[in-house]
């Protein structure tokens, strides 16, 4: 049998090593597809290919799914948007990370932030530490930069005075004497970051292989997670991501491994994290009524057919 070939688009960052894992191992492969893997620089150009059909699926903020089925994306889309997630990947923590100089919030103050987009992904999660802290619109300006390796150089190099980042782009800040304000851990105590999303005319179509991809997954997922893989899952990591710096591999696997900080195990979707994020985007975007209905951006079917295929 021919294997289907998958072209997947994800944020880059410490939680695709399942994916290379798969990759690596044959898990894609012996499920029945061939999954290739390309990262994006910005929540904008990754709904634009996902809808148009560029990509069959993308590892992304569960955000951006409520946001474009919503109509409240940031990209120009060439048709109706019909996303849903099918998956969880990781609870994920944020860190807001600013220049050295910034010791407190008060210190934010007449400075720029950096976002990937100002009203999709993890927008809501800095606007609440921001309120949190008693700081107004008024006392800092957002500009939308792109996806965590930009913005956290926006920031290196002083562009900015702070951002969100994800695992290993934290560690490195913090190697390079850089501070982490707050954490999303702090924050909230339940955050549903990362999921996989797909278009649901697809889905129904290529049913085959979606399940494929979902099963090799796992299987990438379980193999990361076993500690009896640790050391392999590092070197792999590293050569996935040379930007690593090798001393900060045990930090950055130490937070990808700890399922509140990073991957969920079994890929499950945490619905109160969840339900964070539908009230995050109910209370900072104008609507008419509060988002409660998981089920229009959701649909856990295929993945229940994967684990009992598992």
């Amino acid at each position: 049998m021919a294997l289907k070939s998958l072209d997947l688009i994800c944020f880059p960052g410490a939680p695709n090593l399942p994916i290379f894992a798969a990759q690596e191992k044959g898990f894609f492969e012996e499920a029945g597809v061939v999954a290739s893997h390309e990262t994006t620089p910005s929540s904008v150009y990754q709904a634009k290919n996902l809808v148009s059909g560029n990509f069959q699926i993308a590892g992304t903020a569960i955000d951006n799914v409520v946001a474009y089925q919503e109509g409240q994306g940031v990209a120009k889309l060439d048709k109706e948007p019909d996303l849903f997630a099918f998956m969880g990947a990781t609870q994920i923590e944020l860190a807001f990370v600013v220049a050295p100089e910034v010791e407190t919030f008060d210190d934010l103050k007449g400075k720029t932030l950096a976002l990937d987009a100002l009203a999709t992904g993890f927008a809501f999660v800095l606007y609440r530490m921001l309120d949190n802290a008693g700081l107004t619109k008024d006392d800092y300006e957002l500009v939308p930069v792109g996806a965590t390796p930009d913005r956290w150089k926006s920031v290196e190099d002083g562009t900015h005075a702070g951002t969100l980042t994800i695992e290993p782009f934290t560690s490195m800040a913090l190697a390079k004497g850089f501070r982490v304000l707050e954490s999303s851990l702090d924050t909230f105590d339940d955050y549903q970051g990362g999921s996989f999303a797909a278009s649901r005319a697809w889905a129904e179509e290529n049913e085959g292989a979606l399940l494929g991809y979902i099963i090799g997954y796992l299987k990438g997922l379980a193999w990361t997670l076993n500690e009896a893989n640790y050391q392999e899952a590092s070197e792999l990591l590293l050569k996935r991501m040379p930007a690593i710096n090798p001393k900060a591999i045990d930090k950055v696997m130490g937070k990808l491994l700890n399922p509140r900080s990073g991957l969920t195990p079994l890929g499950k979707i945490n619905m109160k994290g969840f339900q964070t994020v539908l009230e995050l985007r109910s209370q900072y975007v104008d609507q008419k009524a509060p988002l409660n209905d998981p089920g229009k951006y959701i649909d856990l079917s295929f993945y229940e057919k994967a684990l009992k295929a598992l």
